[in-house]
């Protein structure tokens, strides 16, 4: 049994307001308001942060199932929702509070002929940003706005602070970084990069297990830092009364997997390199890294493309995207160019390893690239590369054949001394993906180890610390293998067209706030 909505009851819907500009005196004294508020109810004998309770519908399944409810229309179906505030007009005997859950907004259409005096008071005190809950019958308005007529409203917790203004919101990038709470309160629409991002995961995770991969954990606190060039964090422990690195790779603990007998294995979690931040770097981010036995650098490859193929088709439906203006086709064969080639064709002469060192470090010095007295062919090749390529890589490709001397994990290319069976996936200018047929000789793995040790001790802080443990392991046999890690933040920027790596970290690391934390007014301070 339905019955109307009376005309004389009918005002006009809600139209979102919110708090307004308000500065730092202003704000102080919005928020002793609400402390006061706050500070009432608990006199009363009211608790403003909520019990748990039990809600029957969330608001998107409401939408879903009364989109055919005619306006005008009350019906008898009891539901009871829950969420922040997001706006209030107060019309006297009359109010209209928009709610929003975590899947859509709904109007509480609220009469004081209806509710009651007391509760309608009650409804009154609340304040824009409290979260509430609220039970009653659903209804459509003559406006045809679907809105909740509720018998009960309860505050659930108090906000003390308001929420931004609406129209000019919180547009400061830095703020909206720092306060990712606030920033997806009021910029809703943000959440799809995160859902994104969370998405993309599921995806690796289901293609990884689709060719028998095994997910599993190893060590976040490494006692050597390896498996990748990179300067690391340092943390002490005190039990064992010495220091450890935040690991910068878990790629030979990984590996060791594979000595074990672990045919496939998979790792998707942080890593740490205590090095600058910008567009495409955070000092912690996010790795998924595989390994196969008897795989090699072409496996590799073909996982690669298949991961990053199904994540865009989860993440956006199409494989043709764009990112940053650029039009990028995911689809189809990747194309494979050697770094050699790439960057002889870039600087339009020879650049390879056939050219002297003088003559390599002259062209350096021409492209003006800082030089190091340590550094030898194989590096000078690919600062070319880094200076003269990179950037300028569009479509997707893998960079192949990089030099040894900057793959102390590689595995020496069968017919070429020089260079690694090794790529570089580079998409618009930006590396995604680096993989290589693993090193499994352990005679040779200490010959390089030794190197980057000598690397180290001549002022190099991002080369290799020398793991004894894992050249034991790899004494006991590892077979020939592929192993490749895929950086994610990276991934997401690129399937969401994020242009900063700070756009789908919910919380990106940050400079100290210049400015202190402003704080409630004495008087409310303590109960």
């Amino acid at each position: 049994m339905t019955d109307t909505i009376g005309p004389k009851n009918e005002l006009p819907d809600i139209a979102e307001q919110g708090s307004g500009e308000l500065n730092d005196k202003q704000l102080l004294t919005e928020r002793d308001i609400r402390a006061a508020k706050r500070q009432r109810l608990i006199d009363s004998g009211a608790d403003p942060y909520g019990q748990g309770l039990t809600i029957t519908d969330y608001i998107s399944e409401l939408e879903a199932r009364y989109i055919d409810l005619e306006s005008s229309v009350n019906t008898e179906d009891i539901v009871t929702i829950a969420g922040r505030i997001m706006a209030i007009r107060d019309q006297g005997g009359l109010m209209f509070i928009v709610v929003r859950d975590s899947t859509s907004e709904i109007q509480l259409f609220i009469q004081a002929n209806a509710i009651g005096d007391e509760i309608f008071a009650y409804a009154k005190d609340l304040d824009i940003g409290d979260w509430v809950s609220a039970t009653g019958v659903i209804v459509r308005t003559r406006r045809g706005q679907l809105s909740v007529a509720p018998t009960e409203v309860t505050l659930q917790s108090k906000a003390l602070r308001p929420l931004p203004e609406k129209y000019h919101g919180l547009s400061d990038k830095e703020t909206r970084y720092r306060q990712r709470y606030v920033d997806l309160i009021v910029n809703p629409e943000i959440r799809t990069a995160f859902e994104k991002r969370f998405a993309i995961i599921t995806a690796l995770r289901e293609v990884a297990h689709k060719y028998g991969y095994i997910e599993v954990e190893t060590p976040m606190l490494h006692a050597i830092p390896g498996g990748a060039t990179a300067r690391p964090f340092i943390t002490h422990h005190n039990a064992l009364s010495r220091d450890f690195y935040l690991r910068v790779a878990p790629e030979l603990h990984l590996k060791r997997l594979l000595v074990g007998g672990f045919e496939r294995v998979f790792e998707i979690n942080r890593c740490f390199r205590n090095e600058g931040m910008d567009q495409t770097h955070n000092p912690e981010f996010t790795t998924f890294e595989a390994y196969q036995a008897y795989g090699d650098m072409r496996s590799m490859q073909a996982l690669t493309r298949e991961l990053i193929q199904h994540a865009c088709m989860v993440a956006n439906g199409t494989l043709q995207i764009t990112y940053q203006g650029h039009e990028i086709d995911l689809s189809g064969e990747w194309e494979s160019r050697t770094m050699i080639d790439l960057v002889s064709e870039a600087a339009g002469e020879e650049i390879s390893f056939n050219r002297t060192l003088t003559e390599l470090k002259i062209l350096a010095n021409h492209y003006q690239i800082s030089l190091q007295d340590s550094w030898g062919k194989g590096k000078i090749i690919v600062e070319l590369y880094e200076k003269l390529v990179e950037g300028n890589l569009v479509q997707p490709v893998f960079v192949t054949e990089h030099p040894l001397e900057t793959s102390p994990l590689a595995k020496q290319k069968a017919d070429d001394s020089n260079v690694t069976d090794r790529f570089e996936l580079l998409i618009c200018g930006s590396e995604y993906a680096n993989a290589f047929s693993e090193l499994n000789d352990p005679v040779e793995q200490r010959r390089r180890f030794e190197a980057q040790a000598t690397a180290k001790a001549a002022g190099d802080d991002e080369a290799m610390g020398f793991d004894e443990d894992y050249i034991r392991a790899l004494e006991y046999g590892m077979p020939p293998a592929g192993g490749m890690g895929l950086g994610i933040d990276r991934l997401a920027m690129l399937l969401t067209d994020s242009a900063s790596i700070r756009d789908v970290l919910l919380f990106p690391h940050m400079r100290d706030e210049v400015q202190p934390i402003d704080r409630l007014s004495e008087s409310f301070m303590a109960e």
